[in-house]
């Protein structure tokens, strides 16, 4: 017990009828589920047999025993054993030999996956005859699981294989795993547009067009754009009421800067002539008083 407490284990008697008896240190929960594991292992990998029974009457018909038969098949293939009986009745009982040729014929048909253990024998009404599996219940259960998991693999290759080749008809949008079918129906992206194939030709500088004999010369046109500053200074004269003289003249410093403004070519405006001043109006002559009343006071 003392060294039980120092190790922190469990003080486990395993011999009880020992002289003296044997105990052992361990950890008893440990142990226990060990032993639990061990017992479910035990139950998954035992095979429990079970004796299956098919019965066949004398004048069996053709399609009933196809169904018997398949019925044994299956079952010899799990693993269980098959105890075919045959039925006689009335006065079947004296043609024993035509039994024996019917068990004898559906244990060739199920050669492949059992054998005959037990030979045909009469008991009472009855001809009896036991089939034992070729594998035991334990290699069918594992031969099953295999199969099965092939089955399983199959399909799933099957299946990722169809994934990928498109089998949408004709009438349906085809399949894509773009993210662009998880946009809503209305959405749309706008696509960016390519450049045009000559756009460094556009870049390019457009090259210059002689003008034609009989077209005009920009140079006249001058002119014409500059008659503009003529009218605008036109326009707060005749708004004045009274223009008694021209407008001034620029002085002689502001001369050199017009004429660098202007082309040589063009010709100055002409002066504006200076209007008559309007007459002045005459001068209203003044209402003589009116002479009051003597009786009458004023405030």
């Amino acid at each position: 017990m003392r060294l039980a407490a120092e190790s922190d284990l469990d003080l486990v008697e395993v011999a009880p009828q020992a002289k003296p008896p044997v105990c052992k240190l361990m950890d008893f929960g440990k142990y226990k589920y060990e032993a639990a594991v061990k017992a479910r292992e035990a139950r998954k990998n035992q095979t429990n047999t079970v004796l299956k029974e098919i019965r066949f009457r004398l004048k069996i018909d053709t399609h009933d025993y196809e169904t018997k038969r398949g019925h044994a098949l299956r079952f010899l293939g799990a693993g269980d054993k098959v105890k075919a009986m045959i039925q006689f009745r009335g006065r079947e009982q004296q043609r024993p030999e035509m039994g024996i040729r019917l068990l004898q014929r559906f244990a060739d048909d199920v050669a492949e996956v059992g054998v005959v253990e037990s030979s045909p024998r009469i008991d009472g009404r009855n001809m009896v005859m036991v089939v034992g599996p070729l594998k035991n219940k334990a290699e069918a259960k594992a031969e099953a699981r295999r199969a099965t998991q092939r089955a399983e693999a199959k399909a799933q290759n099957e299946a990722k294989a169809a994934a990928r080749i498109d089998v949408s008809g004709e009438d349906q949008a085809p399949m894509t795993q773009s993210l662009g079918d998880l946009l809503p129906e209305g959405f749309t992206v706008a696509a960016e547009t390519e450049a045009p194939a000559e756009a460094p030709e556009a870049q390019k500088p457009a090259p210059a067009v002689e003008p034609a004999k009989d077209e005009v010369p920009a140079k006249e046109e001058a002119p014409a754009k500059e008659e503009a500053p003529a009218k605008v200074a036109e326009a707060p004269k005749q708004e004045a009421p009274k223009a008694a003289a021209p407008a001034p003249k620029p002085s002689a410093a502001e001369k050199p800067d017009a004429a660098a403004a202007k082309p040589a070519a063009v010709p100055a405006p002409p002066k504006p002539v200076a209007r008559p001043a309007a007459p002045k109006p005459g001068a209203r002559p003044v209402p003589k008083a009116v002479p009051k009343p003597a009786g009458k006071k004023t405030t």
